[in-house]
Parts: structure tokens; C-alpha cells; sequence
């Protein structure tokens, strides 16, 4: 199995404030990204990876944080779009035409495993596509919008999707194509695939799987790396 990795790190944060995108932020003396990136190092299934980046950052990228902390030369940096959406796009056409399976990852998503991605990528390339979630436990209602409550929702089937995001690649081509043929936006890769009419599979991940886009995520990462490493 050849799987190649796509990390989106082209966001610029708003929700967080200030003047630094979130994945350049530090935690434990490190930036976000780095983080992130040492998971995908870490784990025996990814052969390389596309890192996609704000345009005009792919130099600087390179010499700040792959060659600054010793990733693989052969790692590639390339230029995000307008949305993410386009921004994976981007990252899919730098992955070669050989690549079994497809791995799409949030940059400022620092505490999954190298088992988690290594079995979710198995699992692709077995059934094709599934992606990391966790399960929901709080209560959840729906309601109308003046904010009345109409129900309950029965949680039990619920789920929160995280990434990685795995697909067969010949799958995700696919699906992005036809994406952008029909002028659909998803809000996530499994949104995308999904439209194919294919089913896409769950893999349970550790709730720590967190995306920090806000400070307060960013305290609650900083908790999360010390007890971590403790």
C-alpha cells in the first residue's frame, strides 16, 4: 500500500485572533504544526506527504519548519485556495498517479496517534474510505430559529468527525472532480465522497483528537501535551 498524506495548513484563523495563523502558534515550545507533522513521521503506513499552505508561504514553510525541524526532504509544499475545499484539491494534484490511498488531515490537529492513522489508512485501502470520529455524549437538541427547542435528538447514533480523512485516491479524484463539475462545496472530504453514493466508514479515534481553533483550545492543548508526556 502507498499512502501519501495531505495536510491543510493554508487556514489563517480568525476565531483565534491575533496576527499568527493557529498552526504556527506554540505549544510545548513547538508550533502546532510541528506537532501534527511528527504524527504523520511517526507512522509506518505514509510514505510522504503535501503540506498546503497560505500562497506565498511554500518557501518559507520549507525553511522554517521542514528543514528548520528535520522533516524529509521529500515531503511537498504547494499553495492553498480560497477554501479548503480547494485547498485539498491543490494538495491532491502534487500527490503522484500511483498513490493507493489518500489521507486528509487538519494541520492544527496535533494529538492523533500513528495507530490511528496507520489503521484508518488500512482500512481504505480495504474498503475504500472512512475517516477518524469520536462518539457525541452530550445532549443534543434541535431546534427552530427563534431558538425554541423541537426535540431531542437520540445521540446514540451521532458522531463528530475528525481527521484524518482516508480515501482510496482514484476515489477522492473522483469525487473532487465531480465536486467542482457541479459546483458543490462540502464541508468535508467524506462529504464529498459520500456524493458517489459509496459508503464511508467510521473509525473510532481518542477524544483528544481535538482542532484547536480557538484559545481556548490552545489552553486545553497545552493540558492535553503535559499530561500527555507526564
Amino acid at each position: 500500500m502507498k499512502a501519501w498524506a495531505i495536510i491543510a495548513a493554508a487556514g489563517i484563523g480568525r476565531r483565534m485572533g491575533g496576527n499568527t495563523p493557529k498552526q504556527y502558534l506554540e505549544i510545548g515550545g513547538r508550533p502546532i504544526v510541528c506537532h501534527t507533522l511528527d504524527r504523520f513521521s511517526e507512522a509506518k503506513s505514509i510514505e510522504s506527504a503535501v503540506i498546503v499552505v497560505e500562497p506565498g508561504r511554500e518557501e518559507s514553510f520549507r525553511r522554517e519548519i521542514l528543514d528548520q525541524f528535520a522533516y524529509p526532504p521529500h515531503w511537498v509544499v504547494t499553495g492553498g485556495g480560497a477554501v479548503r475545499q480547494q485547498s485539498v484539491a491543490n494538495g491532491l494534484a502534487r500527490v503522484p498517479a500511483d498513490c493507493d490511498v489518500v489521507l486528509v488531515h487538519d494541520a492544527v490537529r496535533p494529538f492523533v496517534t500513528p495507530e490511528e492513522i496507520d489503521g484508518a489508512a488500512a482500512l481504505a485501502y480495504k474498503e475504500g474510505a472512512c475517516i477518524l470520529a469520536s462518539r457525541v455524549n452530550e445532549t443534543v437538541k434541535r431546534a427552530d430559529q427563534d431558538g425554541t427547542i423541537l426535540e431531542t435528538v437520540d445521540r446514540s447514533a451521532l458522531w463528530a468527525a475528525r481527521t484524518p480523512q482516508c480515501f482510496r485516491a482514484e476515489l477522492l479524484r473522483e469525487g473532487m472532480r465531480r465536486a467542482e463539475q457541479d459546483g458543490f462545496v462540502g464541508t468535508d472530504e467524506a462529504s464529498i465522497v459520500e456524493r458517489l453514493g459509496l459508503a464511508v466508514r467510521i473509525v473510532e479515534c481518542h477524544a483528544r483528537n481535538i482542532k484547536i481553533t480557538t484559545a481556548a483550545d490552545l489552553v486545553m492543548a497545552e493540558a492535553i501535551l503535559n499530561t500527555r508526556d507526564s
